[in-house]
């Protein structure tokens, strides 16, 4: 097994992905099997019934299983979500949304990851299964 990242190397990776940077995703923990992410609410990432969007939901579980992948391997094997599939179970309506991830098998070729999604109170509020296919472990240099 790959050297895990520290806890500083995965929180300077989200800044290096703009889409989960705007919605102000943070790695608040690493731990041996994953890692725990979270995104502060603001009214940009609200629904109309005043609650937080669910695509933000889903787009925190992906992420949580994606960099809990990056810290397994390193850093050094690239991965693509294959299959993402969520249940929500209540609405989150302030504080944070805090995903949990923990990688349940690392394959040859795929990697199934589940998360637990709380709230600012640590209330249950989804639960997500997210299959990533790993790719090469560097990519390809295209010269021109």
């Amino acid at each position: 097994m790959h050297e895990k990242l520290k806890l500083a190397a995965l929180r300077a990776m989200i800044p290096r992905m703009p889409f989960n940077k705007t919605l102000g995703m943070r790695v608040a923990r690493a731990h041996k099997d994953g890692v725990t992410i979270e995104i502060p609410l603001r009214e940009e990432l609200m629904n109309v019934a005043g609650v937080l969007h669910g695509g933000v939901t889903a787009t925190i579980a992906d992420a949580a299983v994606g960099v809990a992948i990056w810290h397994h391997f390193g850093g050094r094997r690239r991965a693509t979500t294959t299959e993402l599939k969520i249940n929500y179970f209540r609405p989150i309506e302030r504080g944070k949304v805090v995903a949990r991830s923990r990688l349940l098998r690392v394959g040859k070729h795929l990697v199934v990851g589940s998360v637990e999604i709380t709230d600012a109170d640590g209330n249950s509020a989804g639960f997500a299964t997210v299959t990533y296919m790993l790719l090469d472990a560097a990519p390809a240099h295209r010269g021109g």
